[in-house]
């Protein structure tokens, strides 16, 4: 390779390098092993007579534990599920096939999803989390103390009949209060009734771009313009309705109303 024939700047983007790789190779000689200082990490698995400390790891693996489960939480036991089924029915109903992008629909259902939870976060924050963390009372006093918000919304949203039906599968009693329905129940008995709910609200989407499909179906085919598509054709208008009467206001204000925010 003739360096001479390359242009000046590859040649000092080649010296860079040169240098560059010189310089490592320099710091990682055993000589001057004592000029670059890394950090060290030892985990030791020997026995220890400090309970302060097992108690430290068993904390931080359940904190971990808890982060591996958070999408599944986010998506059971929050207004998540609602949201985004809601708005995926609206993108099919104006026949958009990637517009608005599925990330942008994901990030709005998120955003109104914590604008809608903020009252039932700030309550576990101020019953379980700041006492917990002020060592006031144990996890297992935060963990049915941050429970009870959550379980309070998803009675709120769930249907009595759904309810119903986990209970008999589960062979429980019939219960006098809400303490006695097993989270273990309430959590998929809340998912089928946000399921049912969001396929009602796109029923109701799909009624208006509906009309507008027909409409223009029938006048092509009036027209005769058989081989034209007749979505081409539908989709300016439905965009030009959508537009006109605010649709993203409508809906999403509509959506966090059936919360009861």
């Amino acid at each position: 390779m003739n360096l001479l024939r390359l242009p000046s700047q590859r040649r000092r983007l080649f010296a860079y390098g040169v240098a560059g790789a010189l310089l490592v190779a320099a710091l990682l000689l055993p000589g001057n092993a004592s000029a670059l200082q890394l950090p060290t990490m030892q985990i030791s698995l020997g026995k220890t007579s400090n309970p302060k400390q097992i108690s430290t790891l068993i904390e931080i693996l359940l904190v971990f534990t808890i982060l591996s489960i958070a999408p599944a939480i986010l998506l059971m036991m929050t207004s998540f599920t609602r949201l985004i089924v809601a708005f995926s029915f609206l993108k099919k109903a104006l026949g958009t096939q990637t517009t608005p992008p599925n990330q942008v629909l994901v990030g709005l259902s998120l955003f109104l999803t914590l604008f809608i939870m903020t009252p039932v976060f700030n309550k576990i924050n101020t019953n379980a989390v700041k006492p917990y963390l002020a060592e006031k009372i144990s996890a297992e006093q935060a963990m049915t103390a941050g429970i009870k918000p959550l379980r309070s919304f998803m009675f709120k949203q769930t249907r009595q009949k759904d309810l119903a039906l986990f209970m008999s599968i589960a062979k429980l009693k019939k219960p006098h209060d809400m303490a006695d329905v097993p989270t273990t129940v309430l959590i998929p008995a809340f998912m089928i009734s946000e399921l049912k709910t969001a396929f009602e609200i796109g029923f109701i989407l799909f009624l208006p771009f509906l009309v507008i499909d027909m409409v223009v179906s029938s006048i092509l085919l009036s027209m005769g313009m058989m081989m034209l598509p007749p979505v081409m054709i539908s989709l300016p208008f439905k965009l030009l309705l959508f537009v006109l009467v605010d649709g993203w206001q409508l809906i999403v204000g509509s959506l966090i109303k059936s919360f009861g925010v």
